[in-house]
């Protein structure tokens, strides 16, 4: 069983996740799911862990901001350079998880910000480092490997995932 501080987590990472396109609604809910079972609790919270995945996609709008909120966490609107951090944060986290490989978080990164957001911007270069990895070879591929994975903990490390709730 996960502890409060990682169920809040997991689920302010999937309302960050979720809002910017990169999950669907259904796995916010069972973030809410987990956060009940790991010991968190509030009205807000139990409704939204009460959608079914059909209703997820109509409601989770609605309810996850109150869900939150009870919570002490924070929905960063997408289209904010917040909200976007937090998506990139997410994604690193995952990826540090073995959820996602690094070409994977590259990827995601460069095709959804480009080099715009400054916070993602050596991720961004590191993708187009990829590209280039036909003329490399598997030692250069690691190489860049091991960029991003200690670019995505600097990203983990530099802010916390949630509360202590």
């Amino acid at each position: 069983m996960q502890s409060t501080e990682a169920a809040a987590g997991e689920l302010q990472d999937r309302a960050a996740l979720w809002s910017v396109g990169e999950i669907p609604a259904a796995e916010v809910v069972s973030a809410a799911c987990d956060a009940l079972v790991a010991g968190l609790d509030g009205p807000g919270l139990r409704v939204l862990a009460a959608c079914t995945r059909a209703e997820a996609d109509y409601d989770v709008h609605d309810l996850l901001p109150e869900a939150l909120d009870e919570l002490g966490l924070i929905l960063h609107p997408a289209a904010s350079e917040a909200g976007q951090e937090a998506a990139v944060r997410a994604l690193a986290r995952r990826m540090l998880a073995g959820e996602l490989e690094p070409w994977e978080l590259t990827f995601r990164i460069n095709r959804r910000y480009g080099h715009e957001l400054r916070l993602a911007a050596r991720l961004a270069e590191l993708d187009d480092e990829y590209a280039f990895l036909e003329f490399g070879g598997d030692s250069a591929a690691a190489q860049i490997d091991a960029e991003v994975t200690a670019e995505a903990r600097r990203l983990a490390a530099d802010h916390p995932r949630a509360p202590t709730v």
